[in-house]
């Protein structure tokens, strides 16, 4: 395989919400930029990259993936649990090739809760002594547009157990600008960014701009944790996904993810998203189908 162009960036989760937002902003900026994908031929590679397999259990693979790389945006996949065994190898890899940065999609609060994946992974990165940057992102908008989309669009309705709390929901395509940035200009080693929206709001609120936007009632309907839970198994899931979410909105109850900041703004000139604007970006998807 030829090697690429000095300046290469590397996307994990380059075909998600929050990697192909990455790869579109730096494509945007001129980067020139890989997307690590399972199939080289996948149609959710974004356009102006160069696809190229990789996978995280492979490591056989990765010399050929990193071929040219000189920056890293890191996102641990859902499915991987142990970081140890399969993202840690990774930033080895990258660190003994030369990549001169690693912008790592960390947690909010993660510096907090040592029992994340995500805590490790800083852990890690720093005991390295890394050229890192940690992005700490809130609860995505897209949550609203992915998990809850169909009870949203079939029931009108909004039914996760977060009481009265208040969240600064941050949209995917902010993460995205915002990686782009830091991945491309100096003054971000070293450095840890809480990524949240301008606007503290509440469930209700949500449900009143989703309203709004769809010229119907939304529904909040603020379920108790152990409704929500039953409901959960009712539908199929298993008990580690109810165990997470079960600790997603205990977390979100404790209003450690109210709090609102300039960040976005701060690194790339613009206000956050507000969740009026993403309604009717994406109002499509909560529209009903018959």
């Amino acid at each position: 395989m030829s090697e690429s162009p000095a300046g290469t960036v590397f996307v994990t989760g380059s075909t998600g919400n929050v990697g192909a937002a990455v790869a579109r902003h730096l494509v945007a900026r001129g980067e020139p930029v890989i997307s690590a994908v399972r199939d080289a031929d996948d149609p959710a590679v974004v356009a102006g990259t160069e696809p190229r397999v990789f996978d995280f259990g492979n490591p056989s693979g990765w010399a050929d993936a990193l071929a040219g790389v000189d920056r890293l945006f890191l996102l641990r996949p859902p499915a991987i649990a142990d970081v140890q065994r399969y993202l840690f190898p990774v930033i080895d890899a990258a660190l003994l090739r030369g990549v001169r940065h690693i912008v790592f999609l960390s947690l909010q609060g993660v510096q907090f809760n040592t029992a994340t994946p995500h805590h490790a992974v800083e852990k890690h990165l720093r005991a390295m002594r890394a050229p890192f940057t940690f992005l700490r992102p809130n609860f995505f908008m897209q949550n609203l547009s992915t998990t809850y989309a169909t009870e949203i669009r079939d029931r009108s309705e909004i039914g996760v157990p977060a009481g009265r709390a208040r969240t600064a929901f941050i949209d995917t395509d902010d993460v995205g600008r915002v990686a782009a940035r830091v991945l491309t200009e100096p003054g971000h080693l070293g450095k840890a960014y809480t990524l949240s929206g301008e606007q503290s709001l509440s469930y209700r609120d949500v449900a009143g701009t989703l309203s709004a936007e769809l010229g119907r009632p939304i529904t909040y309907t603020q379920p108790s944790p152990e409704r929500y839970a039953a409901q959960l198994r009712q539908q199929g899931a298993t008990d580690d996904y109810i165990a997470v979410h079960t600790m997603i909105y205990t977390v979100v109850r404790s209003n450690i993810s109210a709090l609102p900041n300039r960040t976005v703004r701060r690194l790339t000139g613009s206000p956050a998203t507000t969740l009026a604007q993403f309604a009717h970006r994406e109002r499509a998807v909560w529209m009903p189908t018959d």
